[in-house]
């Protein structure tokens, strides 16, 4: 055999074969391993095998020479085609323990060739210690490899260790080190890697979070991280009978390079061993992903009552729902998580340097937007781009969005304090106390009142996953997507049927066009709004074309919700500005948005860019990027929360009630504050320009701003 996964045909699959979805170690519950102990990495014959190998380093010097002469050619005569000294005496077998093995004398001849076994260790008279017991090493693993070979059933795998087999008997001939040739390639075999690709996903969906908990979600990584390099994988003929319309030859190419660098190097230490998350890519993950997820999933639900609570909340809970958004950033055509250049180009944080080590914590909420400007330069592909898909959450609760959102981090602790701000462990401490999510809404927002944020209802119902959002555009490089063009003809459709004044072919050729993009609002399953809009990214701008929700959905908080999510989506890509052209009937919804007249891109910067429409008015909206727009209501329902427990909290200290005043009612119009009974007592204390302000005479105050009103009046004439 000339190469490991050869043109070989495949053998049917065997009893020798360990199952997919059985992890040899770390996994989330013991696995049933198909394999003997002999031919199971990481199991008891691995462990026997190191434990040989110590034995035997520690042996005297003659001993070494014997055992590593028994792989090694005669050197006593050109002619002698021995290839290796074999003892004329050899032990019987299975070797007996009670009898002492006596060393060989170097001048014991070959059974095979009759030269002395010095003749055939002459090359090791001056070979160090240190080298001696690497090759004795190798030795130990031909052995093991050898075993193998007998064992294993299955065609593919047995070839892999037949090959590998005589990789190290060569090297034990030439003393060399084991290489890999052939067709395989060295690794790694796909950028980015799968630890890259978890590490990005983590970054992509979790950068909100705070450090606690996002430090939960980086856990989870972990675990799921060590789950793969453990992960024994299917043989191509099981693969063949399971999925017969697979790419068998690319999934066997790939078993053979992960049993000669991930697999087999676990119990044959003398060849060179890689992490399979570190040399591999997208492509094996997705030919195992289903498979492993589902049977991780119900190998801990099988053995739930073995684990600790926590644990078992852990893996029973929170770590299906992270599987569940990994799988669709796997499977996906165009997320970021897979580009070579996310973590350069769009992390603002750094990497979270996910490493395979298991340490699951509790885990928190996700909420998944792009973050990659690198695609802005490209045209959108024509399938749905994951860069403002809304995921579903895994906890409902958490109002934060992004790590500069965190509340009271170190950078938020090294600033100058302002006169009367309140101290952070007074925050802290009734943070604590609201625990339940809807007391601290307030009993409006279980019955969505009027009382309620305009976006409210619409956020409950893409929590329950009755709304979604994808951002989505035309292509003129990739076949359509028939899901994205449809998608995109509903947009027409609602564009033209709620914008009757715009002409129907301007709005088509628009929403098709490969440069402009559609933040899509579906619900089951059908568009009922959008936002059309065309990013100029080197302008540091973005224009709103379209914006509209069907009729029978309007007055639902759809509208600021997509608006919302749209924020989010470019403070993601880095553009913090929009721009308009609001008619009449729409001025009064992009105020609510936080629009306004007054334009802050230069207009250097948007003159010649952006489509100019009579009878409309141009305005503009600056994006903060601390702001987590799509919970923005959340928090400041949570703000009036804080402040009205800590009025409870000093009223309580205060525990005395003063009589309302009654001055105003005999014709008195204003009094200082500090004469207002019980004022002090709050802490309240006059600023120092208040202190030495004389009263001003209201009437004097209200003829000299008459005065001044005026002359801007007269100024403008």
């Amino acid at each position: 055999m000339a190469e490991p996964g050869g043109a070989g045909a495949a053998g049917g699959g065997g009893s020798g074969g360990q199952q997919q979805g059985s992890p040899a170690a770390g996994g989330v519950a013991a696995g049933r391993p198909a394999r003997s102990a002999a031919e199971s990495p990481g199991g008891p014959g691995s462990a026997r095998t190191a434990g040989k190998k110590a034995q035997l380093r520690a042996a005297p010097r003659a001993k070494k020479l014997e055992k590593l002469g028994v792989y090694s050619s005669c050197k006593a005569e050109e002619s002698c085609k021995c290839n290796g000294w074999k003892n004329p005496n050899p032990p019987p077998t299975p070797p007996r323990a009670e009898l002492q093995q006596a060393v060989v004398s170097l001048a014991e001849p070959c059974r095979s060739c009759s030269h002395a076994l010095a003749a055939h260790v002459s090359h090791l008279e001056n070979v160090s210690e240190e080298e001696m017991n690497r090759l004795l090493g190798i030795v130990l693993d031909v052995e093991y490899l050898f075993t193998c070979v007998h064992k294993e059933e299955d065609a593919d795998t047995k070839q892999v260790y037949f090959y590998l087999f005589k990789l190290l008997r060569k090297c034990i001939l030439q003393m060399g080190k084991p290489v890999v040739e052939g067709s395989l390639e060295s690794p790694p075999f796909e950028k980015p890697s799968i630890e890259q690709g978890v590490n990005n996903f983590v970054q992509y969906k979790f950068s909100h979070l705070p450090s606690k908990e996002r430090q939960t979600i980086v856990e989870l990584a972990k675990m799921f991280l060590n789950r793969i390099n453990y992960w024994h994988l299917e043989t191509p003929s099981q693969r063949r009978l399971r999925s017969p319309n697979d790419d068998i030859a690319g999934y066997k190419v790939n078993y053979t390079r992960w049993l000669c660098y991930c697999n087999v190097p676990q119990f044959c230490d003398s060849l060179p061993r890689y992490e399979t998350t570190q040399v591999f890519g997208r492509t094996l993950l997705r030919s195992v992903f289903t498979v492993m997820r589902r049977q991780l999933l119900e190998q801990a639900r099988q053995e739930k009552d073995k684990l600790p609570q926590e644990k078992r909340t852990l893996i029973l809970t929170h770590f299906p729902k992270f599987l569940s958004m990994l799988e669709e950033e796997v499977y996906s055509q165009n997320s970021p998580i897979w580009d070579q250049d996310f973590m350069v180009s769009s992390s603002r944080t750094g990497q979270l340097g996910i490493q395979t080590v298991i340490s699951p914590p509790p885990v928190a909420r996700s909420v998944s937007y792009s973050a990659s400007p690198s695609s802005l330069e490209q045209p959108n592909s024509g399938n749905m781009s994951p860069a403002c898909k809304v995921s579903s959450a895994i906890d409902p609760n958490l109002g934060e969005k992004r790590k500069n959102n965190e509340p009271y981090s170190m950078e938020d602790s090294k600033r100058p304090r302002v006169v009367g701000d309140i101290p952070i462990e007074l925050i802290n401490e009734v943070m604590s106390t609201i625990t339940d999510p809807a007391a601290m809404l307030g009993p409006e927002t279980n019955f969505l009142s009027a009382h309620s944020a305009r976006d409210e209802a619409a956020r409950l119902e893409e929590r329950r996953g009755v709304i979604e959002f994808h951002v989505v555009g035309n292509s003129l490089n990739q076949k359509p997507n028939k899901k994205i063009m449809m998608w995109l003809v509903g947009l027409q459709n609602v564009f033209s049927h709620q914008l009757p004044r715009m002409p129907k072919e301007y709005i088509t050729r628009l929403v098709f066009d490969p440069k402009h993009k559609t933040l899509a609002l579906i619900k089951d399953g059908r568009v009922i709004g959008g936002i059309c809009f065309r990013m100029f990214p080197s302008q540091g701008f973005t224009e709103i074309v379209f914006c509209a929700v069907t009729s029978n959905e309007q007055v639902k908080g759809y509208g600021t919700h997509l608006m919302n999510h749209l924020k989010e989506y470019h403070i993601k890509h880095n553009i913090l500005n929009f721009l308009t052209y609001a008619d009449e009937y729409a001025i009064g919804y992009f105020k609510k948005q936080g629009f306004s007249k007054d334009i802050k891109v230069p207009k250097a910067k948007y003159v010649g860019y952006i489509k100019d429409y009579e009878g409309a008015t141009l305005m503009g909206c600056e994006l903060n990027p601390r702001i987590p727009y799509t919970e923005f209501s959340v928090i400041i329902k949570k703000q009036k929360e804080i402040i009205k427990k800590l009025i409870e909290r000093k009223q309580a200290q205060i525990r005395k009630v003063y009589p309302g005043l009654s001055c105003f009612k005999d014709g008195v119009r204003q009094i200082p504050i500090e004469s207002i009974p019980g004022i002090r007592e709050t802490g309240w204390k006059p600023s120092g320009k208040e202190r030495g302000k004389e009263p001003k005479d209201p009437d004097q105050l209200y003829s000299t701003l008459k005065t001044i009103l005026q002359q801007v009046k007269i100024s403008k004439q």
